[in-house]
């Protein structure tokens, strides 16, 4: 007996351990994946990089003994810090380790790039980094008590598909995320939403930054939203340094929307196939497609969201939308946001000149302003969570 005894207090710490799943383990879609409950150090990395704490405040390593200085680069974390664009130093130990600890900082999920002796670089001891449009940077997950509104709960969950197709336009094969939502029948219709990504985003970036599968996962389980089809194309149609970008996107991307990803959805997906049926929305340079070419496409859309985008001159860019005097009968639902940093900042002058221009013309509209967040991810998940998904489809 007393053997058995041992052997299954053994077992038992065995068990036990083994769910104590140490620091960026990658085994759950943890919501706190970056504490350090084992004291382990994440698979090929020299050290704990970045380690959260309960308090969240946040300590940064970076083993790098020749290295004459580190900083934390500006970005989302000094938005939220107040730190204006200066970079963060760190403090240099004599076993080569650098050290920084910031914070605390409210929960949420930031990008961020080291700087080394002035070269710009992701984090090479933290597993959360970007595969993006731009050079990698990382991700700083700090958590709350619990799941946040854009992780992965213990609730049903839709499906995200990948699809390849062969585009006309760009001469080449090309990409889209399509969400379903969970129990999707094919016998329903459903409403999608064509959500874009900005100037830096691939449509991967939606779901592996945005988080927009698990937001609208936790929305439905909540009954805050009307199931519906996310579609998340790639509107990186040109390169994003031609000289020409500006002029030669809009019209290039419409293509691309009526030619291949708007037919790919509708004979893949049991669609609404009408404007009603349909929404477009984008952050940054995503919002001025879903602006530029969704207002002019009142074919398509009847359903908007402009994050974080709009235009300083929208009273010249904009006529036949603004002055197509049953433009309120076309839209069903017209929303504007922006991050409460950016309305305080450079970023709000084109919000504020849509803004205004939809004012003049008396068109119906949503503007909210709303979380911590600046011109980044934090704001956009707000956004979606807090005020579009829940009201996309409402009238219906």
């Amino acid at each position: 007996m007393k053997f058995t005894s041992s052997f299954n207090v053994a077992l038992a710490f065995l068990f036990v351990s083994t769910l104590c799943f140490g620091q960026q383990a990658n085994v759950n879609l943890d919501y706190n994946p970056q504490k350090d409950t084992e004291g382990l150090i994440p698979f090929s990395a020299q050290v704990n990089s970045p380690e959260v704490h309960d308090d969240q405040t946040v300590t940064f390593r970076l083993k790098a003994p020749n290295a004459q200085t580190v900083e934390l680069n500006p970005g989302a974390i000094n938005t939220v810090l107040g730190k204006g664009r200066e970079a963060i130093p760190f403090t240099k130990g004599e076993d080569g380790i650098w050290t920084l600890t910031i914070g605390p900082l409210p929960p949420d999920m930031y990008a961020y790039h080291l700087k080394v002796d002035g070269v710009q670089m992701a984090d090479p001891n933290n597993t959360y980094a970007a595969f993006t449009a731009m050079p990698p940077y990382s991700e700083l997950i700090v958590h709350g008590d619990g799941p946040a509104y854009y992780d992965a709960k213990n609730v049903p969950h839709g499906n995200v598909t990948r699809h390849i197709y062969h585009s006309d336009v760009t001469q080449g094969e090309r990409e889209l995320y399509v969400y379903t939502p969970p129990g999707y029948d094919p016998e329903k219709k459903y409403p999608v939403l064509y959500l874009l990504g900005g100037s830096g985003e691939l449509p991967s970036n939606w779901v592996y930054d945005g988080r927009a599968n698990l937001i609208m996962d936790n929305l439905l389980a909540e009954n805050k939203a009307k199931p519906m089809i996310i579609a998340i194309p790639n509107n990186q149609i040109i390169h994003r340094n031609h000289p020409k970008h500006s002029e030669l996107t809009f019209d290039i991307f419409e293509k691309e929307l009526r030619n291949h990803v708007i037919p790919v959805v509708d004979a893949n997906y049991s669609t609404i196939p009408n404007p009603k049926g349909r929404a477009i929305s984008g952050l940054s340079m995503g919002g001025r497609h879903s602006m530029f070419i969704g207002f002019r496409s009142l074919d398509l859309f009847a359903n908007f969201g402009i994050l974080s985008a709009g235009d300083t001159t929208a009273e010249t860019t904009l006529p036949h939308f603004l002055n197509d005097p049953e433009v309120n009968n076309k839209v069903d639902y017209l929303f504007v946001g922006q991050g409460t940093k950016e309305a305080e900042g450079f970023f709000n002058a084109r919000v504020q000149g849509l803004i205004d221009a939809l004012n003049n013309h008396d068109i119906e509209h949503e503007y909210y302003v709303g979380g911590n967040g600046g011109h980044d991810w934090s704001t956009w998940r707000h956004l979606l969570y807090y005020r579009f998904l829940p009201n996309l489809w409402q009238n219906e």
